[in-house]
């Protein structure tokens, strides 16, 4: 029986973590898209 309910807890820490490791990946490449799209960060105007 115990065997069976870590399987449980095990399978959701793992998806988890796919999720998370999903989240950080596409945050990660938007970051480096918008980087590259605007490279000097806050622009500033120069009136």
């Amino acid at each position: 029986m115990i065997a069976v309910i870590f399987h449980w807890w095990l399978g959701l820490l793992l998806l988890l973590g796919g999720v998370a490791a999903t989240v950080a990946l596409v945050g990660a490449y938007l970051k480096t898209v918008t980087a590259a799209k605007y490279p000097n960060g806050r622009r500033r105007r120069d009136d």
